[in-house]
């Protein structure tokens, strides 16, 4: 996946002072799910563009490198090539600084508007073309968008496109859309979303999104569909609404969960459950439960009288006690032990 950021700014190879990164060097950063390069591929006064390549590792993934869930389980899926939360992680990592706007040498240029083009390829469009023009355009950018025809699987994952973004703003403002609003238009993130999340996305939107028009569909999405950590965030966006219900458009609507792709681990999961279901068992230890993954998909079933996970890794139950939320009332049918050799 890639994205680019350039000016035409004069002198325009000021935009490495702005990026914290020289035009002349390959600027390499390992990541946990792969590994980011940033190099230039024009760095001359009348343009300069700073591009950023992102190599994800998908056995890397399946072996336990991730947290994610469905397609991530399966050593086949789109990660390495779509846009995704894992590009916003690239570009926080690798640009962070720049994110904030605190530039040593040109600080008053990073406070300045200025002549920007952006580019994201290939873009997941969960929603089209006027879902991304709904997002970008409020914001001042102009949107380019060039559809990219599905290869393999008869046409049948998202729909992608080529975005180009150009307008006239501050760095830091365009890196944040970008950071915020690329894992909304995927619909999904990539690693566990908890409370942590509503600070990041206020964080970033800090001055455009209590304002935007689809700020309750970008909370949404960002939160990962998550209606609690979503009624917060936009509590604290908007203080005087708190209390009121959650819009039905931030609630998961049914013909959202129709759009979500079969994926081979829920069938496996689904073929596991009504495997038990024929058994009779009441009662069921999962030994090596890892995640908890198998006891999530079990405790919705009314049939269950008690669940135990066992696994040797701290970690891994650690995860699982955030999935199953142990900690909160409601779960009294799950336990968790953790046996270790010594």
């Amino acid at each position: 996946m890639f994205l680019s950021v350039a000016t035409t700014h004069r002198p325009a190879t000021d935009l490495g002072f702005l990026l914290h990164k020289h035009p002349d060097r390959l600027h390499e950063t390992d990541l946990s799910f792969g590994k980011a390069w940033l190099f230039y591929p024009e760095a001359t006064e009348e343009r300069c563009e700073a591009a950023l390549l992102l190599d994800v590792d998908p056995i890397g993934l399946v072996r336990g490198k991730g947290q994610a869930e469905g397609l991530l389980d399966q050593y086949v899926n789109d990660r390495p090539y779509a846009a995704s939360s894992f590009l916003s992680v690239a570009l926080n990592k690798t640009l962070r600084t720049a994110m904030t706007g605190i530039s040593k040498e040109r600080q008053e240029l990073a406070n300045s508007d200025l002549p920007l083009e952006a580019v994201v390829t290939p873009l997941p469009m969960r929603g089209g073309e006027a879902l991304v023009r709904g997002l970008f355009e409020p914001l001042g950018w102009t949107v380019d968008l060039t559809p990219i025809e599905h290869v393999g699987s008869g046409g049948s994952g998202p729909q992608c496109g080529h975005l180009k973004l150009t307008g006239t703003g501050r760095l830091s403002a365009l890196l944040n859309h970008l950071y915020v609003l690329i894992p909304v238009m995927d619909d999904a993130k990539h690693y566990w979303v908890g409370e942590a999340e509503i600070d990041k996305l206020l964080s970033k939107g800090e001055g455009w999104l209590e304002n935007h028009p689809a700020k309750d569909l970008i909370v949404r999405r960002y939160l990962r569909n998550r209606g609690t950590l979503a009624r917060i965030a936009l509590e604290r966006l908007a203080p005087e609404t708190a209390g009121e219900a959650l819009p039905p458009e931030v609630r998961v609507a049914p013909e959202e969960a129709l759009e979500v792709p079969i994926r081979l681990n829920d069938l496996r999961m689904d073929a596991v459950v009504q495997a038990i279901r024929a058994t009779g068992g009441t009662t069921i230890a999962d030994l090596g439960c890892g995640e908890g993954k198998l006891l999530h998909r079990l405790v919705r079933e009314r049939w269950v009288h008690k669940l135990f996970g066992l696994d040797p890794a701290v970690r891994e139950l650690e995860w699982a006690a955030k999935r199953l939320k142990l900690n909160e009332f409601g779960r009294p049918r799950v336990g968790s032990r953790c046996y270790m050799d010594r």
